[in-house]
């Protein structure tokens, strides 16, 4: 497994339609980009009106049933919703170099970034970016822009290598607060992270950025963070860069991660739902577009759309 995304890889997700049988030129914003417009932005279009068809029009727009009752081609016009600012937040922290099945953590975010990105950038919204977490490198800030500027920057900067710094450094609260700075109200703004952590801190600093905007949480996952490998007695280095000592067979000890895993998230859940915060899981040892497909479906599902 690599550490770290290949641009061409992110790139390439533009065109990833095989996993829905489809031919490989097809791009995969035909599908994808198609429920993410059901999902946060409605259809995308409102219907205008009704007018003949002019040579070099889209026919899959014709209105069929005025065409025949008329006896000449018609066309039915739309006028599109108007451009919305899109705001990738992605934790580049040392724990995203973490993966035990698939592929690291670090990658699998990348890349569900690279896809809503070609998704919202093909409904010209303005895609922009935030990573944080290296300690080196601060936060890195790209402001949502017209075009692919902005998302090309980010992507680029996702497979750079981080530093590897003795002791972890949380600074999820901090990098939310900067996330919305200058953003126009009703932005979108995307949480993209390892949230396996103590979360209750976070709720202030995510209700503040619900006020104005809708927000979208992407916990990354791997089954280690839930199920612990029993590989007999292990040494760990702790976020304070202590080394630790378990017992990974220990079936007590087994009981007790899940259990602390579960409640976690649990309260993440809660949160998320008293915020109104849509929360879309994914994990390392599944492919992302069939996730986010799968999750997308699901949340149009449940609003009927």
């Amino acid at each position: 497994m690599s550490l770290h995304p290949r641009l061409d890889d992110l790139l390439e997700l533009r065109h990833q339609a095989h996993t829905l049988g489809l031919s490989s030129h097809h791009l995969v914003n035909s599908s994808f980009a198609g429920l993410y417009a059901s999902v946060f932005r409605g259809a995308g279009v409102n219907f205008e009106e009704v007018r003949d068809y002019r040579e070099g029009d889209d026919i899959r727009y014709m209105d069929w049933k005025v065409t025949a009752r008329t006896d000449r081609p018609h066309l039915k016009i739309f006028r599109e919703e108007r451009e919305r600012s899109v705001m990738l937040c992605l934790d580049k922290g040392p724990h995203m170099d973490f993966g035990t099945r698939g592929t690291f953590k670090s990658v699998q975010a990348a890349r569900a970034a690279a896809l809503i990105g070609w998704a919202a950038s093909r409904l010209n919204d303005r895609v922009g970016g935030l990573v944080f977490g290296d300690p080196r490198a601060g936060l890195q800030h790209f402001r949502p822009s017209r075009g692919r500027r902005a998302l090309w920057q980010l992507l680029r900067t996702l497979t750079e290598p981080g530093s590897a710094p003795d002791a972890s450094v949380d600074c999820l609260a901090g990098a939310l607060k900067r996330a919305t700075t200058g953003l126009p109200t009703g932005s979108l703004v995307f949480v993209i992270a390892d949230l396996n952590r103590e979360v209750m801190g976070l709720e202030r600093v995510l209700g503040d950025l619900t006020q104005r905007n809708s927000v979208v949480l992407i916990p990354v996952d791997d089954p280690a963070d839930r199920e612990i490998p029993a590989m007999g007695v292990v040494t760990f280095t702790g976020t304070d860069g202590r080394l630790i000592e378990i017992d990974t067979a220990d079936t007590q000890a087994q009981r007790a991660f899940r259990r602390a895993w579960e409640e976690r998230r649990d309260l993440l859940q809660a949160i998320a739902h008293r915020l109104h915060i849509i929360l879309l899981p994914v994990r390392t040892d599944e492919e992302i577009h069939l996730t986010l497909i799968r999750a997308l479906e699901q949340r149009a599902r449940s609003r009927g759309v």
